[in-house]
């Protein structure tokens, strides 16, 4: 018998199915009223958790576990520990406990806190979530915790997440119970996260110092043929790349994580990999390990994996698409708006409090999504631009207009007739277009979020997400809690929608984001344009947004502050290690390979005692280049040496971002013009046709 690569699907995952039949009966309950937040897990109960997970664990080979967290560096973190313990007579016995399970300590001190601890408090906690399975790799147990400091502020994104997946449960309910579903006891946020990324050949990226130090290429000159045709977009897929995402798909498929999609994307050696909808919180933790599989499986064959969100200059970046919707404990998507949604008055009542939350918090949907790298992506014809806009779609949105308007009809008059197809007797026609230039657009039952970059955890973007869209819910439910009959209930969910587009109709927009007419028409309008990422930081110490963490539990001030910190520090250290780094190559390796082509033109010219202008010319041409690299690297000296005259973070990031930025990119045109000039033997680095082709 053929054995299928299904055959093992969810093989390394401690699931719930698994746990059903290792443990006992009523400590299985018991686990499942903690999950549901209906009890608290005791010790009894915790300690037979541990003893069927770590004999599953050791069955399949683990030597050792590990509170698998994510720290506010962005990515995740683990120590590990063996199972092996010394017995009554010192002989090796295995142990693990349930108290081993539940809490395990870090050092708090070496990873970022923004000020909430400082370098002597050392002592830092995980602790356990078991609302998300653990899971086996490389021969360890990883148990899926929160991490937080010795007094309980939170040092991680997954604590203020969980809080945000409660806060938006408990508002939602609360709605979808007025409407009379009494039996609804949570809702919870579903999501789907569609990763892109970049494979290029491992030698080459070796080679390349702004790769490996950065993750972008920090000069390069455009090829002959880039993206000009898009003949890579979902083109066939090279067999390199294909014998690398069966590795990829396996490994996921073991670790129980739907690996539905994958493809080419529009840019050279790019590509997409996308799950099924889960859970939010799974759903990150599952993203976080696609990445890890993504980068440790490219290296296996020969490659390399960039989740920057922009390694190359001049085609299309990566990010992370952020498909997100509400779904009750019975099944129910509170997004879907049916065939009738001019009649759906809860579908409505939700879309209008998405839209109030979106146009209140733009600022901080932008700083969610976002890092340095991100910047390089928005609005740059591949991605939405950096201002917060959302497209529903014309049926909803000509609804949502008669609402506005107070037009008792509300039904849409746009006509979806289907059409035929060759033998198909009819395709029906969707009622809206899929807009890609929108960064918030309603597509069918969900929201995409398509401003998020590739590189990072998803989590910022939820924890925001699902906190502004619970204070919407907040607000509605209390104008609609005293309402005891549900026709009364309806018509003033019906005011409460057109009060709120009455207000926030502003953010919708479904034509061409990338237009510039829509840039000046948002300035009319008052919506926020941040291009660049370091100026969205701030909002998050905005007195609106620090009151509505707050009154929904998420975050409080000083944790806000200590993010603030973080990030700022942050964008600093990327700006820092890119400029140094653009420096030293430009110094020590570029400059060089010029002086070789100007040797190599002066010898040959003096070697064939002819005069001739192209000589002269090449030469002439070579120097010029020569004297503005030179300039340019002297100015970009300088600017560095001048933040020290900053002594405040947020004044010298900003100082990195308006003057030191330009000045690098400067450098760089110089540096890639260069490139241009030289010959292949004489250019001491792979080039994107190179890295392009690498991957043919």
């Amino acid at each position: 018998m053929i054995k299928h690569p299904f055959d093992d699907f969810g093989t390394n995952l401690f699931s719930e199915t698994v746990m059903k039949e290792r443990l006992p009966h009523p400590i299985y309950k018991k686990w499942k009223t903690a999950i549901h937040k209906e009890d608290a897990l005791d010790q009894t109960t915790a300690d037979a958790i541990a003893h069927a997970m770590k004999n599953w664990a050791m069955e399949k080979g683990a030597t050792h576990f590990t509170h698998w967290f994510q720290p506010l560096t962005g990515t995740t973190a683990e120590k590990h520990d063996s199972f092996i313990e010394p017995g009554e007579y010192n002989q090796p016995i295995s142990r693990f406990s349930g108290k081993s399970l539940i809490k395990g300590e870090g050092d708090a001190s070496s990873f970022p806190s923004g000020g909430l601890r400082a370098t002597f408090e050392a002592r830092g906690y995980t602790y356990w979530d078991c609302t998300s399975p653990a899971f086996l790799r490389d021969n360890v147990l990883c148990i899926p915790t929160i991490f937080v400091s010795y007094n309980g502020e939170t040092l991680d994104k997954k604590a203020p997440l969980l809080k945000s997946v409660e806060a938006i449960s408990k508002q939602a309910t609360r709605i979808v119970n007025l409407f009379k579903d009494k039996d609804i006891r949570r809702v919870t946020p579903m999501l789907g996260l569609e990763q892109e990324y970049f494979l290029i050949d491992k030698d080459l990226y070796l080679k390349r110092r702004d790769l490996t130090h950065t993750g972008r290429t920090l000069f390069g000159s455009m090829p002959p043929k880039s993206m000009d045709i898009r003949g890579h977009y979902f083109g066939s897929i090279p067999s390199r790349v294909q014998a690398f995402m069966k590795d990829v798909n396996e490994e996921l498929w073991k670790l129980g994580i739907y690996a539905k999609t994958e493809h080419n994307e529009v840019a050279p050696c790019q590509f997409e990999i996308a799950p099924i909808f889960n859970d939010c919180n799974i759903a990150i933790d599952q993203n976080l390990i696609m990445m890890d599989v993504l980068k440790k499986k490219a290296e296996k064959h020969g490659m390399a994996c960039l989740l920057h969100e922009k390694p190359f200059q001049g085609v299309n970046g990566s990010g992370k698409h952020n498909n997100w919707s509400l779904v009750t404990d019975d099944g129910q998507n509170l997004l879907e708006p049916g065939d009738r949604p001019h009649e759906n008055i809860r579908f409505l009542l939700f879309v209008c409090a998405i839209i109030r939350a979106v146009d209140t918090y733009p600022e901080l949907l932008r700083m969610g999504a976002s890092c340095y790298g991100n910047d390089y992506r928005l609005g740059a014809d591949e991605a939405p631009p950096a201002i917060i806009s959302i497209c529903m779609g014309d049926e909803l949105e000509t609804i949502l207009r008669k609402l506005k308007n107070g037009e008792h009809e509300l039904k849409n008059e746009i006509e979806t007739t289907p059409y035929a197809i060759a033998n198909l007797s009819y395709v029906p026609k969707d009622t809206s277009d899929r807009n890609r230039t929108s960064p918030f657009a309603f597509t069918g039952n969900k929201f995409e979020f398509r401003m998020v970059g590739s590189s990072r955890s998803a989590s910022t973007t939820n924890i925001v997400l699902n906190t502004i869209v619970a204070d919407s819910l907040h607000d509605i439910a209390n104008q609609l809690q005293d309402l005891k009959y549900i026709d009364d209930i309806r018509k003033k969910a019906l005011d409460i929608c057109r009060d709120i587009l009455q207000k926030h109709h502003r953010i919708l927009f479904s034509k061409d984001g990338y237009s510039q007419e829509w840039k000046q028409e948002a300035q009319k309008r008052g919506l926020a344009n941040i291009p660049h990422y370091v100026n969205s930081i701030s909002s998050f110490m905005d007195e609106k947004t620090i009151a509505m963490f707050e009154r929904n539990q998420v975050y409080n001030k000083v944790e806000l502050q200590a993010r603030v910190d973080i990030l700022i520090e942050e964008y600093r250290k990327s700006v820092k290690v890119e400029v140094l780094t653009l420096l030293d190559i430009s110094k020590k390796e570029i400059l060089p390979a010029l002086l070789k082509e100007i040797k190599f033109y002066t010898d040959s010219k003096n070697s064939l005692g002819i005069a001739h202008s192209f000589y002269d010319d090449k030469i002439q041409t070579l120097l010029d280049k020569l004297e503005k690299l030179h300039t340019q690297q002297e100015l970009l000296d300088e600017k560095m040496r001048n933040r020290s005259t900053y002594p405040d973070n947020i004044e010298k990031a900003m100082y990195l971002n308006h003057e030191v930025l330009p000045q690098m990119h400067v450098l760089r045109t110089i540096i890639d013009e260069i490139e241009d000039e030289l010959s292949k033997e004489r250019y001491p680095f792979p080039t994107y046709d190179d890295m392009f082709m690498s991957m043919q």
